[in-house]
């Protein structure tokens, strides 16, 4: 195959053009061949490479892991431990990071509670707040009552930081 300009290799790969520019000068892919007039090729080992680059950072790779396993031929055993280690490694990450989306989803869902989408019609709604959207008031001003007593929060300090500019008169 003789070189694609960037464009269709970034339409072959599903790379943008400007990350392929990114990649090239981070060192992820070598600096392309370039034409008479300046223009960048690229080969099918460079689409290959592009094609890695772009599985890799779907499973959300940090480009130094990426550039870990790039950078091992493997040919040799050691290869193959490096190699799995880095993904080893990128797997608890990622099982750290579930964990934490599971926490905020259980925070969302306790907001969530505080109001319906329809104003006025919540039944636990504090009676000196009437009208008011219990959420979208905390970015206005804070309820001077303590309409979220006896609702138990996840991260009632997470709550609090959010509510302290208000109750401070900083916001």
């Amino acid at each position: 195959m003789t070189g694609l300009r960037i464009g269709e290799a970034a339409q072959r790969t599903g790379v943008s053009a400007a990350n392929i520019r990114y990649y090239e000068k981070q060192g992820l892919l070598a600096p392309a061949l370039r034409q008479d007039n300046d223009y960048r090729l690229y080969g099918d080992a460079d689409l290959h490479r592009l094609r890695f680059i772009r599985m890799c950072r779907a499973m959300d790779m940090s480009l130094d892991e990426v550039r870990t396993l790039l950078a091992l031929d493997g040919q040799r055993p050691e290869d193959c431990r490096a190699a799995s280690q880095t993904v080893e490694s990128h797997l608890q990450h990622v099982r750290q990071r579930l964990g934490e989306l599971r926490v905020l989803e259980r925070e969302l869902r306790q907001l969530k509670t505080l109001c319906d989408g329809r104003p006025g019609v919540q039944p636990d709604r504090h009676p000196a707040c009437p009208g008011r959207c219990r959420v979208t008031a905390r970015t206005r001003q804070p309820c001077q009552t303590p309409c979220l007593r006896g609702r138990p929060l996840e991260n009632r300090s997470a709550w609090r930081a959010w509510n302290q500019p208000f109750r401070s008169g900083l916001i």
